[in-house]
């Protein structure tokens, strides 16, 4: 597999989602859909949260509208899944709050031809190979929410998401409440 291009390539690009799989395939721009690297959206004491036994909710909240690729939300499902099994074990349930629909695609570009972005196949071919795949969110969405049955567990999820925005390519805040 080729390596990443940097988030920026992807983050800012304000496009309609695209998923376009026809069951006939020389209709289908896209031939195959890749693979979801997220393994799990919830984790945790789902039971007690059901019930109301947890009295806090820490969110994540995206603060502009974005494409947030796949592996980068698995990696910070790692972070704040470790880091609550590790502050507060079986007193917590997190929830991933997005799901990346969006197909993203690439022409491969040409290294030394000048000018030449789609390898001389002209316009046949430019539609470009799909490489990942991106969750589109607007602003004001929850990306990930953690609801906790103490207060010692709702600062370390709190913890966990500060470490998490270094991950996430846009602007958020996170917020802290009591549920009555």
């Amino acid at each position: 597999m080729a390596a990443l291009r940097k988030a920026s390539a992807y983050s800012r690009k304000m496009v309609r989602p695209y998923t376009r799989k026809s069951s006939k395939k020389n209709r289908a721009y896209i031939k195959a859909i890749p693979p979801l690297r997220i393994t799990k959206y919830n984790m945790g004491d789902q039971q007690s949260s059901v019930k109301g036994k947890h009295k806090y909710l820490v969110k994540l909240i995206a603060e502009e509208k974005v494409q947030m690729r796949d592996n980068s939300i698995e990696a910070c499902r790692m972070i704040i899944n470790k880091s609550m099994d590790r502050e507060a074990p079986g007193e917590y349930y997190f929830s991933i709050k997005i799901y990346p629909h969006h197909i993203l695609r690439e022409n491969k570009a040409a290294g030394g031809a000048a000018g030449a972005d789609r390898l001389s196949h002209g316009m046949k071919h430019s539609f470009g190979v799909t490489i990942g795949r991106a969750a589109i969110i607007n602003a004001g969405k929850e990306v990930f929410e953690v609801s906790c049955m103490s207060e010692k567990a709702a600062q370390a999820a709190k913890k966990a998401l500060r470490k998490v925005k270094s991950k996430i390519p846009f602007n958020s805040r996170i917020i802290f409440e009591k549920v009555q």
